[in-house]
């Protein structure tokens, strides 16, 4: 039996209309309800990142770099936005990662043995390209996609190279055009 896995990558508030919101964001909102009705019709299991940092985030390695807080554990930044965290269940995976790739969520995709692996989510050339990273190391036989229409980034210089770097790295871009 083949098993299959869905990667929700930091949908929250404050990267769709937030501290780091940007243009397009938001249009990939539909196609991650999609995925993961899809992948509940099909019994796949759906996991979801979310970044987490306190108030002290601007004295730490990533806001000397990234010097906008966001995603501060208890504010709505941090939460899913709406749509999205209505498709959660419970008994999903929510993996709660302080910098953008989570070993925990590598640790688990390798002891589960997923066949498949899909990443959707925010951002494409920070986030989703290092947990797809993670997950190729967890797993390198896996089959891992994502898909063009359910993630996007501010900058598209920086999203089409992500989407580069992740073919090089064998995985598989869908709707790419």
């Amino acid at each position: 039996m083949n098993k299959h896995c869905l990667i929700v990558v930091d949908m929250q508030n404050d990267f769709i209309d937030g501290a780091l919101g940007f243009e397009g964001a938001q249009s990939v909102i539909p196609h991650i309800e999609h995925k993961i009705k899809n992948a509940r019709d099909l019994g796949h299991s759906v996991y979801f990142t979310m970044d987490t940092h306190d108030q002290a985030y601007l004295s730490k390695e990533e806001g000397k770099h990234l010097p906008v807080t966001h995603c501060v554990k208890g504010t709505k930044g941090h939460s899913l936005h709406p749509s999205i965290e209505a498709l959660r269940h419970k008994s999903d995976r929510v993996f709660i990662k302080h910098t953008f790739p989570s070993l925990d969520l590598g640790k688990t995709l390798e002891k589960e043995g997923f066949d498949s692996i899909e990443l959707v989510g925010l951002v494409s050339n920070i986030c989703v390209i290092s947990n797809a990273i993670i997950a190729k190391a967890a797993l390198p036989e896996a089959r891992i996609t994502v898909d063009v229409l359910a993630t996007n980034g501010p900058d598209k210089t920086l999203h089409n190279k992500a989407l580069d770097i992740l073919e090089n790295l064998h995985v598989q871009i869908k709707n790419r055009s």
